[in-house]
C-alpha cells in the first residue's frame, strides 16, 4: 500500500458537456452529467450505479444480446487463461457477465515491513509471518473458501542488502516457509510480490538506479526457485510511481524475459503500471498502452496479467478508515477497456476500515463490479492480514481465541462474502 497522496483522474467530463466522450460515464445513481454519447457510441447500463459510453448503437447491442450468461466464459482452472470477450461483443458482455472471479483472498504482510515508498527497506524491521501467517492462510482457505494470497517481501531482504547479489539462503528460507505454507493450504494462487515501489534506496530501477540487468537477475533467481509450481504467481513490483512509463515497461519486459528464460513458463506474471499502479489512472497515464507491449519470449501475452490497486478513501491512499467511493466507475471503465483489448487484470490491493459502515457497503459494491466483469478481472486480494495488529486502520487480520479465528467484518462481508456468494 502507499502512504503518499496523488491526484485521481476524473472518470467523466464536466456535467455541462453536450455529449459524453468514448468510455465516459453517461448515467447511474446520483450522476448529473451528460447522458448522450459521441458519434459511434451509446449509453450502456452496467448496473444501477454506472452507465458508460461504449462502441456501437443501442439497437445493434440489443440484437446481439446473449440469451444466457454462458456466453461469457470464466476461468475454471489456474492453468488455463480466461476466454476474453471480443471487442465486437464487449457491450453485450458488459450486461451479460454475471459470473464470479476465479481468485479472492488477502495479503499476508510482514516480510515487507520497513519498506517505504522510496524503495528503502530496513531489513531489521521485517516481521516474518511464520506459523501465524500460515495458520491465517489455512483459516481463510478452510473457513472462508478464499484461494489467493499475496506475500509481499522487500528486495533488500531477499538479497541481504546486496544489490545485484544472489538470494540470501537464510532469508529465502524464511520467506519460502510462508510460500510453502500457502501452497500446501489448498490455495490456488500464491503471489510472490517484490514490495519496492520500482526503487532501491530512493533510485528508480532502469532510470538512474539499479540496472535492468540487476532487476532481471533477481527475478531469474526467484523464477528458478519456483518454476515447478504453477500456483506461484510473480508480482513484478509493488506500486511503481513517479517514473517514465515507457522506460518502466522496458524494465518490466526484462523481468518477464528473465522469468520465462529461467523455465517458469506456466506461471502468471502480474505487470504493474505507474501512479502506484492505480486502477483509476491505469489507462490515462499510459500504463495500459505501455504494458500492452510486454510479451513472453514467443511474442504471446499468455498469463501476462495487469496488476492494479485501488482504495476507497478520499485520496486513494489507503490510510483512512472511512470509504468515500465505491469505485464502480473505475472498474467499469477498466473492465470495458480490458474486454476491448482482450487482456486481463487483477486487483491485488484494496480495502477500507474493518468495520466502518461506509466501507462495508462500498467495498462490497466494488467487488460486485469485478464479479460482473469476471471474464477480464481474475479477482482480488485485500490489504491486509499477516503481522498487522487488529488495530491497524485497514486490518484484515482475524482475531484468534484459543483455536478459533473470527474474521474482521469487512473480510466476512466483502472480501470473502462476495466470493462465496457467487459460488
Amino acid at each position: 500500500m502507499k502512504t503518499t497522496l496523488f491526484t485521481v483522474a476524473a472518470a467523466a467530463t464536466a456535467a455541462n458537456a453536450a455529449t459524453q466522450s468514448a468510455y465516459g460515464q453517461c448515467g447511474g445513481q446520483g450522476y448529473t452529467g451528460a447522458t448522450d454519447c459521441v458519434s459511434g457510441y451509446f449509453c450502456q447500463s452496467s448496473n444501477q450505479y454506472y452507465s458508460q459510453c461504449v462502441p456501437g448503437s443501442a439497437s445493434t447491442a440489443a440484437a446481439s444480446q446473449p440469451t444466457t450468461v454462458a456466453a461469457v466464459k470464466t476461468t475454471t482452472s489456474a492453468s488455463k487463461p480466461t476466454t476474453v470477450a471480443s471487442a465486437a461483443t464487449s457491450s453485450a458482455a458488459a450486461a451479460a457477465a454475471t459470473g464470479k472471479v476465479a481468485y479472492a483472498g488477502v495479503n499476508i504482510a510482514g516480510f515487507d515491513f520497513g519498506c517505504g515508498t522510496d524503495g528503502t527497506c530496513t531489513t531489521s524491521s521485517v516481521d516474518p509471518p511464520g506459523t501465524a501467517g500460515i495458520n491465517q492462510i489455512k483459516h481463510f482457505v478452510t473457513d472462508d473458501g478464499l484461494n489467493a494470497f499475496r506475500l509481499p517481501v522487500g528486495w533488500q531482504y531477499l538479497v541481504n542488502n546486496q544489490l545485484g547479489g544472489t538470494l540470501n539462503s537464510a532469508n529465502l528460507a524464511n520467506y519460502d516457509s510462508l510460500m510453502q505454507g500457502c501452497l500446501n493450504s489448498g490455495a490456488a494462487m500464491c503471489i510472490l510480490d517484490v514490495h519496492n515501489y520500482a526503487r532501491w534506496n530512493g533510485q528508480v530501477i532502469g532510470q538512474g538506479g539499479p540496472t535492468n540487468a540487476q532487476f532481471a537477475s533477481l527475478w531469474s533467481q526467484l523464477a528458478t526457485k519456483y518454476k515447478s509450481n504453477s500456483k506461484v504467481a510473480f508480482g513484478v513490483m509493488n506500486e511503481p510511481h513517479d517514473l517514465t512509463i515507457g522506460t518502466w515497461a522496458t524494465t518490466v519486459q526484462a523481468a518477464v524475459t528473465a522469468i520465462r528464460q529461467a523455465g517458469a513458463t506456466s506461471q502468471k506474471i502480474l505487470l504493474p503500471g505507474t501512479d502506484y499502479t492505480s486502477a483509476a489512472n491505469f489507462i490515462d497515464n499510459g500504463s495500459a498502452a505501455a504494458l500492452m507491449k510486454v510479451t513472453n519470449i514467443d511474442g504471446s501475452t499468455t498469463n501476462l496479467i495487469f496488476d492494479v490497486h485501488r482504495y476507497l478513501d478520499s485520496d486513494n491512499s489507503g490510510t483512512h478508515a472511512q470509504c468515500t467511493t465505491n469505485n464502480v466507475a473505475t472498474f467499469t471503465t477498466l473492465g470495458n477497456y480490458l474486454r476491448t483489448n482482450k487482456r486481463q487484470a487483477m486487483l491485488t490491493e484494496t480495502g477500507g476500515g474493518a468495520s466502518d459502515s461506509s466501507c462495508l457497503t462500498m467495498v462490497c459494491q466494488e467487488l460486485d463490479t469485478l464479479n460482473t466483469y469476471s471474464d477480464v478481472f481474475l479477482g482480488w486480494t485485500g490489504w491486509s492480514a499477516g503481522m498487522f495488529d487488529t488495530s491497524y486502520v485497514l486490518t484484515e487480520t482475524p482475531t484468534l481465541s484459543g483455536s478459533t479465528y473470527t474474521d474482521q467484518p469487512l473480510v466476512k462481508q466483502c472480501i470473502a462474502g462476495k466470493f462465496k456468494a457467487q459460488k
